[in-house]
């Protein structure tokens, strides 16, 4: 009806420990244990995830497998598994897809099992917000076989918060007006969205409560903060403008995953990784008649930053060396560290169906390509992967 407002209303799902839980799925006897998520080949490496009862031992995500595992004998022995990002991405989605059912503004985290829902005005069609919170808390459970927090507010920043507090299962509703309230009593390492040297900051001025720095006015706030005062002013009084942002642009694409038994910084290593992943990109490309415009390298180090780089494909291309010769360009730009590598990934994107304009100087020496990746293929197809193999994979 005209000129009637309706309250915005935000639903949050926190699936504590998400990673484990996809693991847990795979593997029914690492249910009850301790589990850390992590590439254990490497002293420095972080850890990934852990499960609830590693937390309980004071293993924390980022902290180095060495001192993990060292707290693990301490309180009991630890099962460590490496991280496998694509199926906690397959996972995710499959959570998006039970989110995207109530309403179209649905945005999930990077694989963390976080996911924000704007339900404004979708009681009509599937009752109050509460009620589609338990229907999908159900539908999760059956899904990932885990129990997620979620929570109820009138913005993102209140919701987030509300999971916190009663993560790693539980529910909490947060009514319109009573943001603030909520958050008034919290530490600030609560409060999503303050920086590390933030934190550092209102430690040095003796401030670790929200209603201690409350007592800063907004031109105080800017003094040491600059621009950030404005979101700090209103972060701590549960004032949260940003929208549900749905992922754009989301498009098909292809993507393959290597993990190394020992982190690397090796050259010939990364390449030979990378050529076998280009091998299966390709033959799933020709498989299914496509072609890749861009293609992606993205890079997982042992400290945990990832580094991620893309290069466009002119003209499109399915066959192994010019996919290949795209992909050492892309890793090229993505390694930029001298910190070992744990995990690399190459996606294929922006995929087109023939026909693919060609260049028309260069036709022969693809037609030429064309029939001998077609050979090779159908060899692979008849007697196996291993029955033939390029020199770059023998290293």
């Amino acid at each position: 009806m005209k000129g009637v407002t309706r309250e915005k209303t935000v639903i949050h799902i926190d699936i504590a420990h998400f990673a484990v839980a996809v693991e847990r799925q795979m593997d029914k006897g690492l249910k009850g244990r301790p589990v850390l998520i992590a590439h254990a080949g490497a002293q420095r490496t972080p850890v990934y995830d852990m499960s609830e009862e590693a937390f309980s031992c004071g293993i924390r995500k980022g902290m180095p497998i060495l001192k993990a595992l060292k707290q693990c004998r301490e309180c009991r022995e630890c099962r460590v598994i490496s991280p496998h990002p694509a199926r906690y991405e397959q996972a995710m989605n499959l959570v998006a897809k039970h989110a995207g059912a109530y309403t179209p503004l649905v945005e999930p985290g990077v694989n963390d099992g976080h996911l924000f829902m704007d339900v404004t005005g979708t009681g009509r069609l599937f009752g109050p917000p509460v009620d589609v919170a338990w229907r999908l808390e159900k539908e999760i459970r059956k899904t990932i076989e885990t129990a997620p927090a979620w929570s109820v507010a009138p913005n993102k920043l209140v919701a987030k918060v509300a999971t916190r507090l009663v993560k790693p299962t539980g529910e909490y509703i947060v009514g319109a007006g009573e943001e603030e309230a909520l958050i008034e009593p919290l530490p600030l390492a609560l409060i999503p969205g303050i920086l590390p040297d933030e934190q550092k900051a209102f430690s040095d001025f003796h401030i670790s409560k929200v209603i201690e720095l409350k007592q800063w006015r907004l031109d105080q706030l800017k003094i040491p903060f600059g621009d950030r005062a404005r979101f700090l002013y209103e972060a701590i009084r549960g004032i949260d403008p940003t929208p549900v942002t749905p992922p754009t642009g989301k498009e098909v694409s292809i993507v393959m995953d290597h993990s190394f038994a020992e982190d690397t910084n090796t050259m010939a290593h990364m390449e030979q990784a990378l050529y076998a992943l280009v091998e299966k990109g390709g033959r799933l490309l020709r498989r299914t008649h496509r072609f890749a415009g861009i293609l992606g390298v993205t890079l997982s180090y042992s400290d945990g930053l990832r580094e991620a780089r893309q290069v466009s494909i002119r003209p499109p291309a399915s066959t192994d060396p010019a996919l290949f010769k795209s992909a050492r360009h892309a890793l090229a730009l993505a390694l930029k560290r001298r910190v070992r590598v744990t995990h690399l990934r190459l996606t294929l994107k922006k995929l087109f169906s023939p026909p693919i304009e060609q260049d028309l100087f260069d036709m022969e020496n693809r037609e030429r390509e064309g029939r001998l990746i077609t050979a090779l293929d159908l060899i692979r197809e008849k007697f196996g992967d291993a029955s033939l193999m390029t020199g770059r994979m023998m290293a």
